[in-house]
């Protein structure tokens, strides 16, 4: 990239505005789309996981497990067992995981509304918040028990934090129908 010229003000001149390659940016929101399709796919099964209430799936040429309920619960009692963090390890043991009925069904919902808001692209940058919300304090709690480096954070976080900030408008998504009556601002 050329340096700014300076004029006799000594105020960088940046020129003209640079334009984005029609192509490029076509690329990157194909990417875009395809990243949050996937990553409410993720959401959307494990909050049916929940539902359903079976976290082992066999199909003959593929088995594999999400995350049910249990499942969940027991995370959630692993990390906050496990946290320095004392303050969010005595909400999970005093408050959630006592009334995990409530919060069990809560996380499912939550789930299920994560991942049909990024799947289908409804306030995907919303939904994206929402899911970073849900776990993000597990993350935090497990932060420091030598867990594989990149499971929360390239599984996760990172997806769920460029899905906030970037909009992935217009490709293959049902607000795309109503797009010139919303704003193009967070968190459509």
């Amino acid at each position: 990239m050329s340096s700014p010229l300076r004029n006799g003000t000594g105020r960088a001149e940046t020129g003209s505005p640079r334009t984005v390659d029609p192509a490029s940016a076509e690329l990157m929101a194909k990417a875009f789309t395809a990243l949050r399709v996937f990553t409410g796919l993720v959401w959307l099964t494990n909050g049916l996981a929940k539902v359903i209430g079976r976290a082992s799936y066999d199909l003959g040429f593929l088995s594999f497990n999400l995350v049910d309920r249990g499942v969940a619960e027991e995370i959630a009692r692993d990390a906050s067992s496990k946290t320095y963090i004392a303050p969010l390890g005595a909400f999970y043991r005093d408050v959630v995981l006592p009334n995990y009925g409530f919060f069990g069904w809560f996380l499912t919902l939550a789930e299920l509304a994560v991942g049909l808001g990024l799947l289908l692209g409804v306030l995907p940058r919303a939904a994206a918040l929402g899911g970073l919300l849900l776990i993000g304090p597990v993350w935090l709690m497990l932060l420091h028990t030598n867990l594989y480096l990149w499971q929360y954070p390239a599984e996760d976080l990172f997806p769920l934090v460029l899905l906030t900030v970037v909009p992935t408008w217009g490709r293959f998504d049902l607000a795309q129908r109503i797009r010139g009556r919303l704003p193009r601002r967070w968190p459509f």
